[in-house]
């Protein structure tokens, strides 16, 4: 049999997405659609493992929840039969009860469900792809899926392109326990085992094992997305699924954690407010209803990225390395977001920043940047870690759409070229879109702020090369919201300062 090809994949992607708009008129979104597909090829997958008579001695999938049930059954039976596999698998331990957690059955015509797991997918031979081909397809399901802005798919979705560049950057070795505290659909945790696997030929069997079952962690607080994240994983070969799952369901940010990892990669979820704001070790006023306590935060806010970017800086390991996908805002807003920066500067190495343009994420005229970071220990002579901040300006004159113009991964190849993963970062050279910043000078700068531009935008003075409307409306609502975040701080310390003074 020849190897399987991209085409392979493409065919195979093609094939399961026409059937997504049959089933979007009777209600079945994209979402809901994929996690359909993600119980369905599970199964259809055990299946296949368990009828190889070289396989497993025990099958993944007990028999009474089998796709062998749903190939015997018909109409309304079979409508019964599925509902019947999904509720129970949700009951079993492991990664198992991860993915089928909550399950339910989106297909309530037995006809069109019939054609989905007879015509669709068991004609396919899924493990006969490889773990390559059947991961790719299944990848570039859940992107398209995320191009349907509609269904808030995007919100789960970072640029295959971006990660990769990162991943290439940070460089994940056997040796490394990579996670993501946001996982998403695991795209970072994907691409870092990918990137370690490349010299699988050589690992020994410990480190074989160590790949396959704990090089990489996620945590995830929607179900679906997790459900999507673990099968995403399996199907890339990482993953145990009678064993306990590489994604945790809970939310990251609730309790302190019990565990350090050597690498953090993460595109923390975008939006300002979340209804707790995390009280830390410097402040404990809060106007929200609910307020966490964590003695291991440094500030106290309700800004999610803050947040996120706090709980990163706990979960890293000592001479741990970071990478973090982050809005504008943290790079400048004022009070909690002003003493976070102050001591990401002063406790860890902050060496590059990424400046990423608008048009890369499915919500349009996100502004965001990659902090790269790594913890230190105290340092012997109480002086700061962070020497110079590099930053990459990758935004200025530069556009993409998520259709017309995408971001690939050479674009980015300049950046990473200049990174320079391989070598000192002394040798580093500065260039037309990389300059690097002293600490003094970035401490000394109002607020500290770290909103560093210095190429000028030609599209201020070519009227043609302006972004489109949608692009400058969200540009500007962005602008005003930051500027209301940055009275709403000002107010709080005002007020907080009042309490103090008459506690007094």
């Amino acid at each position: 049999m020849p190897p399987p090809t991209p085409a392979d994949a493409k065919r195979l992607v093609d094939k399961l997405w026409a059937y997504a708009n049959v089933l979007r008129d009777d209600g079945v979104g994209t979402i809901d659609y994929t996690e359909q597909l993600t119980y369905l090829l599970f199964l259809k997958m055990a299946h296949e493992r368990a009828i190889l008579p070289f396989g497993d001695e025990s099958p993944i999938v007990p028999e009474r929840y089998s796709w062998q049930r749903l190939l015997d059954a018909d109409g309304e039976e079979l409508e019964t039969q599925y509902t019947r596999i999904l509720t129970g698998l949700g009951k079993e331990p492991g990664t198992l009860g991860v993915i089928f957690r909550k399950a339910q059955n989106r297909i309530q015509d037995p006809a069109k469900l019939k054609r989905l797991v007879r015509d669709l997918i068991d004609q396919e031979s899924w493990l006969a792809t490889g773990t390559d081909i059947k991961g790719d397809a299944y990848e570039s399901l859940l992107s398209k899926g995320a191009e349907d802005v509609k269904s808030g798919a995007g919100q789960y979705f970072t640029p295959r392109p971006l990660i990769d560049a990162i991943v290439d950057c940070i460089r994940p070795t056997i040796d490394d326990r990579v996670m993501d505290p946001a996982a998403g659909t695991a795209g970072f945790l994907l691409a870092a085992h990918a990137k370690v696997a490349e010299q699988a030929s050589s690992f020994t069997p410990p480190q074989r094992e160590k790949l396959r079952s704990s090089l990489v962690h996620g945590v995830e607080l929607v179900d679906g997305t997790a459900r999507l994240a673990a099968m995403n994983l399996l199907l890339h070969g990482a993953g145990d699924p009678r064993g306990n799952s590489l994604i945790e369901v809970k939310d990251s940010l609730v309790a302190a954690p019990r565990e350090r990892w050597s690498v953090v990669l993460s595109n923390p979820p975008f939006g300002r407010k979340s209804s707790i704001t995390m009280i830390g070790a410097v402040g404990r006023e809060s106007r929200d209803d609910i307020a966490i306590e964590r003695q291991d935060f440094v500030v106290t806010s309700s800004n999610k990225q803050l947040n996120f970017l706090q709980h990163i800086l706990t979960i890293l390991d000592t001479h741990g390395r970071a990478a973090v996908v982050l809005p504008d805002n943290v790079l400048f807003e004022g009070g909690a977001g002003e003493t976070l920066r102050r001591r990401l500067l002063r406790d860890f190495d902050l060496h590059t920043m990424l400046r990423l343009p608008t048009g890369l994420f499915y919500a349009n005229g996100v502004k965001a940047n990659v902090l790269f970071f790594d913890k230190r220990p105290a340092h012997p002579k109480g002086e700061p870690w962070t020497e110079r901040l590099w930053v990459y300006d990758f935004r200025t004159n530069k556009h993409f759409t998520l259709r017309q113009n995408p971001l690939t991964r050479a674009r980015l190849d300049d950046f990473v070229a200049a990174f320079a993963a391989d070598r000192p970062r002394s040798e580093r050279r500065e260039s037309e879109r990389f300059r690097a910043f002293g600490y003094d000078d970035l401490v000394a700068r109002d607020r500290v702020n770290l909103d560093i531009t210095w190429l000028r935008d030609e599209s201020l003075e070519n009227l043609d090369d302006l972004p489109a409307p949608e692009i400058i409306a969200r540009e500007i609502v962005e602008d005003l919201t930051a500027a209301l975040a940055e009275f709403e701080a000002v107010a709080a310390a005002l007020e907080i300062g009042a309490n103090q003074q008459l506690d007094s």
